[in-house]
This record gives C-alpha cells, sequence and structure tokens, in this order.
C-alpha cells in the first residue's frame, strides 16, 4: 500500500512546466557600465526582469516585451547569455512546477525607469559590480556574472579594434 492510499485526502502534486524569458539590459556610462534590475516583494528582492512566452511568442520577442513592462525601456536584444532552470510549488494549483529561463543580452536603446508597470516595486541602473551582489536569486547571480563576462570580453575586443585600426604616426 502506497502513501496516498493511506491517506486519501492527500493528493499527489501535479507536475507543470513553464517557459520564461528576460533579460539584462545595459548602458554604458563616464564611470562604468550599468545594467536594469528590478525590485519586488515590497522591494526585498533584487532580480532581473523576466515573464512567461505567451503563445505564438518567441523567447527572444519575450524578452523584449517583458523588459519593456518591467522597466520602461527599451532594449536591443545582441545575444542569448543562457538559460537558468529550477522548481518552485504553487499551492494554489497543488502543482510542482519546472521553469525553465532563457536570458538575453540587451543594448539600452531608450525609456526611463520611470515608467515601469504595476508588477514590480522599482526598477533602476545599477553598476555592473554591484548588481552581482544585490540580485537575490542564485540563478539572476549567474546570468548577471556571465553578462559582466561577456561585456568585458566585448570591450577588450573593441579596444584591441580600435588600436589596429588606428594609422600610425
Amino acid at each position: 500500500m502506497n502513501h496516498w492510499e493511506k491517506n486519501p485526502l492527500i493528493k499527489p502534486a501535479t507536475i507543470k512546466t513553464q517557459v520564461s524569458s528576460g533579460g539584462v539590459v545595459f548602458r554604458v556610462t563616464a564611470e562604468h557600465i550599468e545594467i536594469a534590475l528590478v525590485a519586488v516583494k515590497n522591494g526585498t528582492v533584487w532580480c532581473l526582469p523576466k515573464g512567461i512566452v505567451e503563445k505564438g511568442e518567441k523567447p527572444e520577442q519575450t524578452a523584449v516585451r517583458e523588459v519593456r513592462e518591467e522597466t520602461g525601456l527599451e532594449g536591443r536584444p545582441l545575444r542569448k547569455i543562457g538559460d537558468i532552470t529550477y522548481w518552485y510549488y504553487i499551492k494554489d494549483d497543488n502543482a510542482k512546477c519546472r521553469k525553465t529561463v532563457h536570458f538575453y543580452l540587451m543594448e539600452y536603446m531608450g525609456g526611463t525607469t520611470d515608467d515601469h508597470n504595476w508588477e514590480v516595486d522599482f526598477a533602476e541602473w545599477v553598476p555592473l559590480d554591484q548588481a552581482v551582489q544585490r540580485v537575490s536569486y542564485k540563478g539572476d547571480r549567474e546570468i548577471v556574472q556571465k553578462a559582466k563576462e561577456m561585456l568585458s570580453k566585448t570591450r577588450q575586443e573593441s579596444a584591441a579594434d580600435s588600436r589596429q585600426s588606428t594609422p600610425d604616426e
């Protein structure tokens, strides 16, 4: 006899899957590189903007939409950073959910964080070095760290290209 037969009032959790997408939007200032983060749960949790991929949408399109909705910013996807996968429990549905989130590195094109929507408490620009420590979730920290490495490599390549294209005098 298994556990469920002993206690018929306890039902096993169903398993669901969810696919989301988000972005690491960056801008370069005179002092440093900044990325946009959002705060939720009364400002106690800092994370990257992300949301569920809607029917007929590609993950990259979702990233652009979610960044716009949650931060008020327009971002242009440059390349995929990576994915994170985690499990969480939906109490009302008695369901375990396996969620995969696709993240894209996105160049800031315009907009203001004052235009974020109601889903988040705050949206703000944070220096990239500080963002690694500020984000609340391990998966987000890993994505921010990967974005930092990608941006560092891109800046080094750009600097090397500009040195090579400078005529000798």
